[in-house]
């Protein structure tokens, strides 16, 4: 067993015997250059912790209808949520509510509020985008709010659905990424995919 057995995941090179493993992070001329393996191995060991420890984050407390007035949350400045409740200036986060009955003819017949939401949660429980794990969190009779947890990482993204009072066949709705500051478009993708599954 070497000098670098059990040490911690940055300390895996030093050079150093394990009593003196907090000088040696302290000190840069022990440390080697690290080649694209070495970060590869790296990152997957964070991977393992991030799977074990579960990076989830805890539910925002902002979820669910605002009050005054009655509306979803709006988004944080961060580039990792979407929202109807924006203003439509907002190119980085505003999206277009949803009508499950549009005027253009997509349905033949159209449907009443009970019916569109079982069609949404038939929709959100069999599609994974980029492998995101979908749960429903929480169902009320008109909101929805969906987990997606990431495949690799356990990161939680919150998606919410309101069917508001007195708006005919408007949908609401919110996604947005627990933690971090940008989410490669994947909650925008995520959204464009369900409403392309429901046809609305």
């Amino acid at each position: 067993m070497g000098p670098s057995s059990a040490l911690p995941l940055g300390c895996s090179f030093c050079p150093c015997p394990r009593a003196a493993i907090s000088n040696c992070m302290k000190d840069d001329s022990f440390r080697p250059n690290v080649g694209r393996r070495e970060v590869l191995l790296r990152s997957s060991g964070v991977a393992t912790l991030a799977a074990i420890f579960h990076f989830g984050g805890t539910k925002p407390s902002y979820l669910g209808i605002q009050k005054n007035p009655p509306a979803l949350a709006l988004c944080p400045a961060t580039s990792n949520c979407i929202s109807t409740s924006e203003e439509i200036s907002d190119l980085n986060h505003y999206a277009p509510p949803w009508n499950y009955n549009p005027q253009d003819g997509i349905r033949k017949k159209p449907i009443n509020k009970d019916e569109a939401t079982k069609e949404l949660l038939d929709v959100v429980t069999s599609l994974k985008p980029d492998n995101f794990t979908p749960r429903i969190a929480e169902r009320r009779e008109d909101y929805i709010r969906v987990e997606y947890e990431s495949p690799i990482m356990g990161f939680i993204d919150d998606v919410e659905f309101w069917f508001p009072n007195g708006k005919k066949s408007i949908v609401e709705y919110r996604s947005a990424s627990r933690i971090g500051n940008f989410d490669f478009d994947i909650n925008r993708k995520r959204i464009k995919e369900i409403s392309l599954s429901l046809y609305i």
